[in-house]
């Protein structure tokens, strides 16, 4: 028998207790003690087992003990300093290890692994060059609140200090970037750090590193293996009903709300579209909570802010009252000032910018119910109307974009065709540049698929890392990649890790030759266009040379045909399409 995880309040579902397999529960289950919907849920272990003494070395009882607490992925390349780890995750049955080609690519697969399922994934690598490979993607885990493990070997503890082959100081290197950060310096530390690790990455929503010498790893030991119920803590909670009352108070005096979607909200789509329901309220979402609610919905106007459509913007003014659900408030999504009512699980991001009425610490799964049986229904149809108008008129001017007569293809069209044609179970990975920006905008998400981006740290390099991971969390899912070519050639090594492993990623590359975001930023400030152009590159053969499929794809009447072919075939593909680095010109 299995046990699952709550990945938002840690509760246990223990198939054995609950004399019913997870599997057989239906899909509307919802977690009894924070109503996260099923899909929040992952498999914790296997069996239920007896923690009775390993007899082994230092390397296999860590790596037993995170096995315990759930981690079933190690991202990473194998090295001198950290061979004995290595060895421990091969002798390891409950473990999966990716070698990858680059460091940078591990960190940012684990990073994008925690972004896709709330749990834990590793990533490791050698000391000196590999540690500080690890530096981006670590550091895009650490703003996007992702949870991830990073493991490096070390030089042996006797030579640490004079300055040894490959020794850089590795703790004060990581530590501006983790919520949990320790040498594991003598044997006895080994369950402990090992534990700790992983619970500070899971409770803090953050990267922990443990660094291991060569010569600790090594060593014999044995100890009891630590289970993961009775040692974490139940983070379900839910705000006084007072302030609850307050809020539902305040939304119910108001006339023109408008609610604001962002990552906090992913998952409880179906929550937050009856609660504006019941208020006729609009739903805007930031970036990252694309495809919170299918965007076809008739009460969903669009993301805010940078990206955002003219009916989110028009509505967003003009309210008397947001209410802002799950978002961190980013400079590119742009909410203002407004009376606002605030759900949140981080107790920093209530009123993180501006004053708030009310301000709801907790998983608005739990939180936004209760509102919902506060609040009064209310009937808005001028409202409605307007929404209704609003949303058309953007629609048109996306229509309108999307011309299939010029060439170069433009943005517009290719995601068009790219709506039309990808799976609505299709999880969609975004590299950083003008293509992100497009898709942002251009792109109408269903609630069945997911999508995941760098956030803040909004890395080039991102997407093709973040593919592999998602291919191998969601191995019967239809996995796109979404780059440009200056973003997929930072770390484009990694399309043979696809081929190897057999991961049957998609990746439409947007190659305009340039730098075209930044060419665009060039002009708009006024600077003469210079470096942004790129030397060319025929992706598609390069494909082939790995191993893949690659398709060339020169004019829109090509595209169609070509989307169809790479998304038909059971290889990874790089479908290398020539767009317009000029827009609309």
């Amino acid at each position: 028998m299995a046990k699952y995880r709550c990945t938002v309040c840690n509760y246990i579902y223990d198939e054995d207790k609950e004399d019913k397999k997870f599997d057989e529960l239906p899909d509307d289950w919802r977690c009894p003690v924070c109503n996260s919907p099923k899909s929040s849920y992952v498999l914790l272990t296997e069996e239920s087992e007896d923690y009775e003494k390993v007899s082994s070395t230092v390397s296999d009882i860590m790596i037993e003990q995170m096995a315990e607490l759930g981690l079933r992925h190690v991202f990473g390349i194998p090295g001198t300093s950290i061979l004995g780890v290595v060895d421990a995750i091969r002798r390891n049955d409950k473990l999966t290890f990716i070698q990858v080609r680059h460091e940078q690519t591990a960190a940012l697969m684990a990073s994008a692994y925690g972004k896709l399922t709330g749990h834990v994934a590793a990533c490791l690598t050698v000391a000196g060059p590999g540690a500080t490979n690890l530096a981006t993607g670590l550091y895009d885990a650490k703003l996007d609140n992702s949870p991830v493990v990073a493991m490096t070997g070390m030089v042996k503890r006797q030579l640490i200090g004079p300055g040894s082959f490959q020794e850089i100081d590795q703790y004060s290197f990581f530590e501006p970037l983790t919520v949990f950060n320790k040498i594991l310096m003598s044997k006895d530390q080994t369950t402990s750090l090992s534990t700790l690790a992983i619970k500070h990455s899971i409770i803090d929503r953050g990267v922990s590193h443990i660094g291991i010498p060569n010569d600790v790893q090594k060593l014999p030991y044995s100890d009891h293996i630590v289970p993961f119920e009775g040692n974490f803590p139940n983070k379900a909670t839910r705000p006084a009903d007072s302030l609850m009352k307050k809020a539902a108070d305040i939304i119910d005096q108001s006339e023109r709300p408008v609610i604001i979607a962002g990552f906090g909200a992913m998952g409880n789509g179906e929550v937050l579209l009856n609660f504006a329901r019941r208020i006729h309220a609009p739903i805007t979402t930031t970036f990252r909570a694309k495809g919170v609610i299918d965007e076809d919905d008739p009460l969903y106007v669009g993301s805010h802010g940078g990206i955002g459509s003219t009916s989110s913007t028009i509505l967003v003014d003009d309210a008397d009252l947001i209410i802002v659900v799950g978002s961190s408030f980013s400079d590119m999504t742009q909410i203002p000032e407004k009376k606002t009512v605030q759900i949140d699980i981080d107790p920093m991001m209530i009123a993180r910018k501006y004053p708030v009425e009310v301000g709801l610490i907790g998983n608005c799964s739990e939180i936004l119910p209760i509102i919902y049986s506060l609040v009064e229904e209310k009937d808005r149809p001028e409202y409605l109307k307007e929404i209704e108008e609003l949303n058309q008129d953007w629609k048109d001017l996306l229509n309108e974009e999307a011309n299939s007569n010029k060439t170069p293809l433009r943005a517009p069209y290719i995601l068009k065709v790219l709506n039309d044609k990808i799976s609505d179970d299709a999880v969609i990975t975004l590299d950083v540049g003008e293509h992100c920006w497009w898709f942002g905008r251009n792109f109408w998400m269903k609630k069945s698929q997911k999508m995941v981006m760098s956030g803040y740290l909004a890395t080039m390099g991102f997407g093709l890392p973040a593919a592999l991971a998602a291919q191998i969390v969601y191995p019967n899912r239809q996995v796109i990649c979404i780059a440009g070519d200056g973003g997929f050639s930072m770390l484009m090594a990694d399309f043979l890790t696809a081929v190897k492993n057999k991961l049957p990623i998609t990746v439409f590359i947007f190659n305009n030759k340039q730098l075209g975001m930044i060419m665009q930023e060039q002009k708009m400030e006024g600077y003469d266009n210079w470096q942004t152009e790129l030397q060319d590159l025929d992706f598609a053969e390069y494909a082939k040379q790995c191993g893949g499929v690659g398709i060339t794809v020169k004019t829109p009447e090509e595209l169609p045909d070509a989307v169809d072919k790479a998304l038909s075939t059971n290889k990874p593909v790089i479908v290398d399409i020539n767009t317009d680095p000029m827009r609309f010109v």
